[in-house]
C-alpha cells in the first residue's frame, strides 16, 4: 500500500505543478504573470491583469486538477489516497517544480478540496470566501475567510480524521501563502480587487 501512497503523492504534486496561468501568460500574453500585478500565479491576478476570461479559465483549471488528483487518489487508495492526492496537489500548485517553485496561493485548489472533504464544507468555504471578498472588496480577505472556514466547518461537521487533517493543512498553507497580504492588510495598504481588460 505504501507504494500507492507514493505514486499518488508524486503524481498529484506534478499535476498540481501544471500552472495554466503561467503558461497562458507566456504563450498568449507574452509575459510572466508572476512579474505582473500582485506577482501571484493564480486566478485573481490573472483576472486583475488579463481580464475575467483569463481569471475564470485559470480558476476552472486549478479546481479541475485538484478534483482529478482527489479522484485518482481515491480510486487507488481510498480515503487516505484522496487526502494525499489533495494535499500533494496543493503543494504542487503553491510550489511548482515545473516553474521554479513559485506558484499560486492555493485558493481555487483549496475550494475544490473543500468539496472533496464534504459538500457542506465546500459550501461553507466558498460562501465564506464570497462573503469576505464582497464585503471587503479584497480577495485576500475572502481567501483568508475561506481558509478559516474549511478548517472550522470540518470540525463542525465531524468529518473523518484524514479529512480533518487535510482541511487544517490546506488552511495553514493558504494562510502562510498570504503572509504578504496579511501584512498589507495590517498596514492598510492592501488594494481592492479590480479586473483588468485583456489585450488579446
Amino acid at each position: 500500500m505504501i507504494w500507492k501512497y507514493l505514486v499518488i503523492a508524486a503524481g498529484s504534486y506534478v499535476v498540481g505543478s501544471m500552472s495554466l496561468s503561467i503558461l497562458a501568460s507566456k504563450v498568449l500574453f507574452g509575459g510572466d504573470i508572476r512579474k505582473e500585478g500582485s506577482g501571484n500565479a493564480g486566478a485573481t491576478n490573472m483576472a486583475r491583469v488579463h481580464g475575467w476570461s483569463a481569471g475564470l479559465l485559470t480558476l476552472a483549471w486549478d479546481a479541475l486538477k485538484a478534483a482529478a488528483c482527489m479522484y485518482g487518489g481515491n480510486a487507488l487508495a481510498g480515503e487516505i489516497g484522496l487526502c494525499i492526492g489533495a494535499g500533494a496537489c496543493s503543494l504542487g500548485h503553491c510550489f511548482p517544480v515545473l516553474h521554479g517553485f513559485k506558484g499560486g496561493k492555493g485558493i481555487a485548489v483549496g475550494g475544490a478540496v473543500a468539496f472533496g472533504i464534504d459538500w457542506r464544507v465546500g459550501l461553507c468555504t466558498v460562501g465564506a470566501f464570497l462573503l469576505g471578498s464582497l464585503l471587503s472588496k479584497k480577495v485576500s480577505v475572502g481567501s483568508l475567510c475561506g481558509a478559516f472556514a474549511i478548517a472550522a466547518s470540518s470540525f463542525l461537521f465531524h468529518v473523518s480524521t484524514p479529512r480533518l487533517i487535510l482541511s487544517i493543512f490546506c488552511a495553514c498553507l493558504a494562510i502562510a501563502r498570504h503572509h504578504n497580504n496579511i501584512k498589507r492588510l495590517a498596514e492598510g495598504t492592501e488594494p481592492d480587487f479590480k479586473a483588468g481588460k485583456s489585450g488579446k
